[in-house]
């Protein structure tokens, strides 16, 4: 599991630098993620809504919490979270959060995200 974790912990660093060449080699070319805006499939639209969240939300500093496997194999992983996020949007102080389910495989490029859905809390 330490392995997972440090996965999971990589990644977030990635996003709060919000440059999309640290999270690139995370994503998976099959991944589909779902945000509270929409779903977006293969690793071109993915791109495309991280750069524009990353335009969007300056200084944003992102955290994974509370993550629990679901299930745990050598070639994949399924997990829930929970997310929060703060920075500044048009200058404002902005924050938000809400719950998660990743799953990961273990790819010829390492671990890889090739799904993920964030909503908000329960």
């Amino acid at each position: 599991m330490k392995h997972l974790i440090e996965f999971i912990k990589h990644y977030e660093k990635a996003i709060s630098t919000q440059k999309w060449e640290n999270v690139a080699a995370l994503i998976h070319p099959d991944c589909v993620v779902t945000f509270t805006n929409g779903t977006y499939k293969g690793k071109s639209e993915v791109k495309d809504i991280f750069t524009k969240n990353f335009a969007l939300i300056k200084d944003e500093t992102y955290a994974i919490t509370n993550i629990h496997f679901v299930i745990e194999r050598p070639d994949y992983a399924v997990f829930i979270f929970n997310y929060h996020w703060s920075g500044y949007i048009n200058g404002k102080p902005a924050k938000g959060g809400g719950r998660g389910t990743s799953v990961i495989i273990n790819s010829d490029q390492g671990w890889q995200l090739v799904s993920e859905h964030l909503g908000p809390d329960a």
